[in-house]
């Protein structure tokens, strides 16, 4: 059961999202580091929840393998809660589903499955955006949890272990590199919402990338236009650009490349937008703003750095 009144709503819409951590999950098993996809599982489902203006209240997960390890297990759910406390949301419950036959030794899969809240009337995004709004980034932590099946064959390609210093990362291995757990934008994203009431609309960056993930948060009518000069683009994308020869189009549909969330907000506050999420330990870019659509919903200037 789940007070609503409790936690401080007064008329309040429900919104659900669920997400899993897709071929990750091999690099942690293949690694044996089993302590990071559980953050990976939250931020996956509470950053989709966030985009919609919604506060994560609670969250359920789904553990399925062939024979439970009392200490795989462990790790997965210390993970779990570590996400539920990064996102400020609790977790209430789960399945541990031991089948037999079903699963390789070792192998197993995550599901999660978050709900939140809103103030009706409050949803994102907003019915207001107009040319000329701005276009912020957040920087991500890495990979994130999409595009790792293209990771995976660029490594194996590469002639690599997972046991082997990162080329990207000194004094990190591959494995340990890779994994670093999706960022979760819950709490500075929300007190941007609340204290600024700028932000029109929010984009988490997964797969499909820009192209794909931008477009369906803005009206038929508008496109974003993004300068790609001004990305800091992580070491990993360079190194997984170069390694797998894979073209700028292809990395930006399949790969974050250092931009994990995106912001419209109203030119006019920009920079208080920017200020707050500074505070709370954002890094932000200014990336482009919106413009009237002609053909495609992604427009680039510049090249992006990888």
């Amino acid at each position: 059961l789940f007070d609503l009144k409790a936690a401080g709503f007064s008329d309040p819409v429900l919104v659900a999202a669920n997400d899993g951590v897709g071929t990750k999950l091999k690099v942690a098993i293949d690694a044996n580091r089993h302590d990071t996809v559980g953050i990976d599982l939250v931020a996956m489902c509470v950053n989709d929840l966030v985009v919609q203006g919604a506060e994560p209240l609670f969250f359920l997960d789904y553990f399925a393998t062939g024979k439970l390890d009392p200490d795989q297990g462990a790790a997965i759910v210390a993970g779990i809660a570590e996400g539920c406390r990064q996102a400020g949301c609790a977790l209430i419950g789960g399945e541990t589903a031991e089948m037999p036959g079903m699963y390789a030794h070792g192998d197993y899969d995550l599901a999660g499955f978050a709900v939140g809240a809103a103030e009706r009337g409050q949803l994102l995004p907003t019915d207001d955006i107009v040319e000329g709004d701005v276009i912020l980034g957040l920087a991500s932590s890495g990979v994130h949890s999409n595009g790792f099946s293209l990771v995976r064959r660029i490594v194996a390609a590469a002639g690599l272990g997972w046991e082997h210093l990162a080329p990207f990362d000194k004094g990190k291995t591959l494995g340990e590199a890779l994994l670093t757990p999706t960022r979760i934008y819950v709490r500075p994203v929300l007190s941007a919402i609340r204290t600024t009431h700028g932000i029109k609309a929010l984009a988490h960056i997964t797969g499909g990338g820009f192209p794909d993930n931008i477009p369906r948060v803005l009206p038929q009518a508008y496109a974003a236009e993004l300068d790609l000069d001004a990305i800091d683009v992580p070491p990993v994308f360079s190194w997984l650009a170069k390694t797998g020869n894979v073209a700028p189009a292809e990395m930006m549909r399949t790969f974050n490349c250092g931009i994990g969330m995106v912001l419209v907000v109203a030119a006019g506050q920009a920079a208080q937008v920017a200020a707050v999420l500074t505070k709370a330990g954002e890094t932000v870019t200014t990336l482009g703003r919106i413009v009237p659509r002609r053909d495609v919903g992604v427009i680039y200037n510049g090249e992006i750095g990888l």
